[in-house]
């Protein structure tokens, strides 16, 4: 048997393993015992004609979608031998980078509990219950004093410990050009080029259809376009519905089309999942309540979009940090939960808790990885069940130290090569002046553009994000928005002329951005 065929045995086995604990195949199950008692059901061909069934009533393509869901969150399958942490994270340095960040982060949450005298949890009393689930859907309008609370970190912070990596095996020195010794992030990882860039994102070449650009032509495209839409909406197959998205999704079918990618499909135990969580939060008081409070005041609140989710980001953040299957995404992040210990038991190691019990510590602008989904969907269990699929895929990369493709690290280090071979002169000239771009840039990153861009906008990107399964193309948006204002920052002298020459995001197209920049520019 040869290496390939062995990795995808291995891949298949740990499928069939995941899959047959779900709550789907218990579902499939009892769909195949019943359909036993059907006359079109015979003893001598069993096997098929029960096969058959589970085809022609749907079941075959739920269980297509899950096997295709578990293929994107799932690591490639390594060497059965190794190490457990190696899963998480190949390389050692990064492992212990990001080990060093979790004990900060801890100690800060700790730190802030002990100068409030705020327990990490606490029962709340039966009033304070009560008043809770009265005032669930107006959460809004309560205004508890959190002036002493202050975000764990803000993104700046983490920029700091990201520019501070190093790969203690790799020799600058042997570094083929200068230029590479121009950027804040000095780690040696391999990041795509223009050219393979276009070769991976050919489906937003200039001579393809786009929602985002076509859409404003008086053309048949955006009507043809839709119709495949719904065509691909009613056969709801996960696989075509993410080809579909590299395009653009409708605004009418973009809830349906992302829903369909994530395998998000609301089922009554969804929902009653969700219920169980509220209940969660209503009974306990946690400390990240206080910080989710605040990030959505010092955030969303103030945004001229997403102001009017208030209630709806309270209830998803609260019930996210109570959500332990969340827990299940550390096996292929390179974080760790933190731990906490029972009052009175510090030390004690069969009295440590992960806290919060999710695992996620927010940090501030964390609210703003859901405010755009309320735009989608107005029902909390169903935004609730697409949020958490897009986190466990995708955000959680956003704020952890890893050398994944779609990690941070790789972003920063994409947009800074992209940058240089692009426009050289003007990278060389903000950094004289003291305005390195990953500095103005980091901020848009880490958050995936959300509260920079206008709505529209903003969800048209992420639908690239859904139909490419990569965070590739934020790093690619964030040099061609310096590509678009080049002249302007050619002319800044200091950083805070160059932020103030892109302190306003909200009035540009994203798809005409990352064409030219992509497609239209001479290398």
């Amino acid at each position: 048997m040869d290496d390939g065929t062995e990795l995808l045995s291995v891949t298949i086995a740990q499928i069939v393993q995941r899959l047959r604990g779900s709550q789907l195949h218990s579902q499939i199950e009892r769909q195949a015992k019943e359909c036993l008692h059907q006359p079109e059901i015979k003893l001598e061909s069993l096997k098929e004609d029960v096969r058959h069934f589970l085809k022609t009533s749907g079941w075959e393509r739920k269980l297509q979608n899950a096997v295709y869901r578990e293929l994107h969150i799932q690591l490639p399958p390594v060497d059965p031998t190794a190490p457990a942490e190696h899963l998480k994270e190949p390389l050692a340095y990064m492992r212990k980078a990001q080990a060093s960040w979790e004990k900060r982060i801890l100690k800060s949450l700790n730190s802030m509990c002990t100068e409030l005298g705020v327990p990490l949890a606490h029962m709340r009393p039966a009033a304070e219950q009560k008043e809770l689930a009265n005032k669930w859907n107006e959460m809004g309008t309560d205004e508890p004093d959190l002036s002493r609370f202050r975000p764990v970190y803000a993104p700046k912070d983490f920029l700091e410990v990201l520019i501070s990596l190093r790969n203690p095996n790799h020799d600058s020195s042997e570094d083929v050009s200068t230029r590479s010794h121009w950027g804040l992030i000095q780690v040696p990882l391999n990041v795509r080029d223009v050219p393979q860039m276009r070769e991976v994102y050919s489906e937003l070449s200039l001579t393809t259809g786009q929602l985002g650009i076509d859409d404003h032509t008086p053309d048949m495209f955006e009507s043809d376009y839709v119709q495949i839409g719904k065509k691909v909406v009613l056969e709801q197959d996960s696989a075509a519905a993410q080809q579909y998205s590299r395009q653009g999704c409708p605004t009418g079918l973009r809830a349906d089309v992302w829903a369909l990618i994530l395998n998000s499909t609301n089922q009554p135990q969804d929902v009653m999942h969700y219920e169980q969580l509220k209940a969660g939060v209503i009974q306990h008081d946690l400390l990240v309540d206080n910080l989710i409070y605040k990030d959505v005041k010092l955030t969303a609140s103030n945004d001229d979009y997403y102001f009017v989710f208030e209630d709806f980001l309270y209830q998803v953040l609260l019930c996210f940090s109570r959500d332990t299957a969340v827990l299940e995404h550390f096996s292929y992040n390179s974080a760790t939960p933190p731990k906490s210990y029972i009052q009175g038991k510090v030390g004690v190691e069969e009295c440590a808790v992960v806290y919060p019990p999710n695992g996620v510590v927010p940090f501030h602008g964390f609210s703003m990885y859901v405010a755009p989904l309320c735009f989608l969907y107005n029902e909390p269990s169903k935004l609730y069940s697409v949020f958490r699929e897009m986190y466990v895929r995708y955000f959680f990369r956003l704020h952890s130290i890893s050398s994944s493709s779609s990690g941070i690290v790789s972003l920063c280090l994409q947009f800074e090569r992209l940058l240089l071979s692009h426009l050289p002169q003007l990278f060389y000239h903000l950094r004289q002046i003291g305005a390195q771009p990953l500095r103005i840039a980091f901020k848009w990153m880490v958050r995936a553009f959300s509260g920079y861009l206008s709505t529209d906008q903003l969800l048209l990107l992420w639908d690239r994000i859904l139909g490419y399964d990569s965070l590739e193309i934020v790093a690619v948006l964030a040099a061609a928005v310096f590509a678009f204002r080049a002249e302007n920052l050619m002319e800044v002298t200091s950083l805070a002329s160059a932020e103030a020459v892109l302190a306003d995001l909200s009035t540009l197209k994203v798809m005409p951005l990352i064409q030219i920049f992509l497609f239209a520019t001479a290398i």
